[in-house]
């Protein structure tokens, strides 16, 4: 019988669409660089010392699978992770807009699913959970805002209440006037917070907030994952100099909600085409000429980011090796290939890392499927192409 989870991996890797399942599997390449990472997220998980960290690639070279093997890292020590790709919608410059779209794209350990609202569900008022959280709204936060909003949010009975509230937790905000209303009725007071609450101003408090809270559910700590960093070069000048001052908040130790691990994935052309090419080090002189801290320790950082350098001869071939063994057993069958003959199947597949794993499983379905392999072929473009006249598999 097929094995569905090996065809699974087989398709995403046929795909180049990067994939969880493909992260489990195949997570024993860049040992210098998942030291690093595996580090960090012991200190976070066992010491609370949160920390954050850059990597940029070319494109094709793994930056995607590795947040994707740190995910499933996170998940086998008991962290929440969020994985969220910046973009038009979700620009860096608005921590509002990644807050939300973190909240909807967290996984919570062995949840295939993203999703916590039925945690939140369970937390009753005078439990420890919500006796330990109240005080800690209440006062470790810039503004009381969540202090209130949490309290109601517990004591309502009316669903259409607390499916508000829950919302709001979840980064679509209420309006001040409408959470003072319902305290009003809740909690039966007029209240005032100690500073009116911006979510342009004020959302840092939230991380803060959801990284207590996570802990205190009993997780060992939150992992937040951030793809195609490098499409913050299509804001404006001021814009991208916000986005470095917010991903402080998740690279500086000082600035980091507690127990948190932050990892963004950057194109290597990031520094020549956007911080050498458009001047980013005199734009933030320009437009914060007296205080430039913290975006110009995160340009040092994006800077000196690790790169994601090639794959040996060694690492691909024991990629491949498993990509072999994976295709046997999604399609039933033995392919009986030696590592040199399908490292040679390669070898037209271009530079890419992404379209020399598409070259050997094209390889392997046409030895499959015909018992003979013709040449793959891949263009400037990325697209395939076939030529006849390959040895069969009985020469092989």
């Amino acid at each position: 019988m097929y094995d569905m989870e090996a065809r699974h991996v087989i398709e995403a890797l046929r795909s180049g669409i990067p994939s969880r399942a493909v992260g489990q599997y195949f997570s024993d390449a860049r040992p210098k660089i998942m030291k690093d990472i595996s580090g960090r997220i012991d200190m976070a998980k066992d010491k609370g010392k949160s920390s954050g960290m850059i990597v940029s690639g070319k494109y094709g070279e793994g930056k995607t699978h590795l947040l994707n093997t740190v995910f499933n890292l996170a998940h086998s020590n008991n962290m929440v992770v969020s994985f969220l790709s910046l973009s038009k919608e979700t620009p860096m410059d608005k921590l509002y807009l990644i807050y939300q779209k973190a909240l909807q794209n967290t996984y919570l350990p062995g949840r295939q699913q993203p999703g916590f609202a039925g945690e939140l569900e369970k937390i009753s008022a005078g439990s420890p959970l919500a006796n330990e959280m109240l005080p800690f709204a209440a006062k470790a936060l810039e503004t009381d805002k969540l202090y209130y909003l949490f309290r109601s949010y517990l004591n309502t009975e009316d669903m259409d209440e607390k499916f508000l509230l829950q919302a709001d937790l979840e980064g679509d905000f209420v309006s001040n006037g409408s959470l003072k209303k319902i305290c009003r009725r809740v909690l039966n007071q007029t209240i005032k917070y100690n500073e009116n609450f911006s979510k342009t101003r004020h959302c840092g408090d939230y991380f803060t907030f959801m990284s207590h809270l996570f802990v205190q559910m009993g997780y060992d700590g939150w992992v937040i994952l951030f793809d195609e960093t490098e499409l913050m070069g299509r804001l404006s000048k001021k814009a991208r100099i916000n986005a470095y001052r917010n991903m402080a908040r998740f690279l500086l130790p000082d600035l980091c909600p507690e127990n948190t691990f932050s990892l963004f994935a950057l194109s290597s052309s990031y520094v020549e085409d956007v911080i050498e090419g458009k001047h980013e080090y005199a734009n933030l002189e320009n437009i914060y000429p007296i205080s430039q801290e913290p975006a110009k320790t995160v340009l040092d950082m994006l800077v000196k980011a690790p790169q994601l350098l090639p794959l040996t001869k060694e690492e691909i071939t024991s990629a491949l090796c498993r990509i072999q063994d994976f295709h046997g057993k999604a399609y039933e069958w033995s392919p009986n290939v030696s590592a040199a003959a399908l490292a040679e199947s390669t070898q037209s597949g271009g530079y890419l890392l992404r379209t020399k794993i598409r070259a050997a499983i094209e390889f392997l379905d046409q030895l499959y499927q015909y018992g003979r392999a013709g040449k793959t072929v891949i263009n400037e473009l990325g697209e395939e192409s076939f030529e006849e006249d390959v040895p069969s598999l009985e020469d092989i």
